[in-house]
């Protein structure tokens, strides 16, 4: 285990539209406040779009069980912002549920929101943290620096 420590920085109320594409509306977000590090809790709905859903089989490098979903989900989640040489990288797990049915997963791709999302973003001040690719997992993983 390795951890680093900071403070709560600034706190962004944000509402995203029908329609929003989630990550990439995040990610443009934190390229205009220049959030380096930060912690995302989040509510509302998706209208469609795409999970990893845990691996197919528990090896590395993982191949993701890719799942997508449409026709509007009620969502929550939790996520990270930390940045890279290439910017911004948004990691988000939700939990979504449609009449009795529930999926699990990193949100990936296009996913849309359905009428609304409301997002709490608290910056994490002074933490030395980013991501990079490591190169066992092929993943773009959290640095504690």
């Amino acid at each position: 285990m390795k951890y680093t420590k900071g403070e709560i920085g600034r706190v962004f109320l944000v509402k995203f539209d029908n329609n929003d594409i989630l990550i990439p509306r995040i990610s443009d977000l934190a390229r205009k406040e220049k959030i380096r590090s930060a912690s995302i809790i989040f509510i509302g709905a998706l209208r469609a779009g795409e999970l990893a859903a845990g691996p197919r089989k528990p090896v590395i490098p993982p191949d993701a069980n890719m799942l997508s979903f449409k026709d509007g989900w009620e969502v929550m989640g939790l996520g990270t912002i930390f940045t890279n040489t290439k910017g911004p990288q948004i990691h988000i797990h939700a939990s979504m549920g449609k009449k009795n049915k529930v999926l699990t997963g990193c949100v990936r791709g296009d996913s849309r929101v359905f009428l609304v999302v409301e997002a709490v973003i608290l910056e994490l001040k002074g933490v030395k943290a980013n991501k990079e690719i490591d190169p066992r997992t092929g993943l773009n993983l959290l640095k504690i620096i």
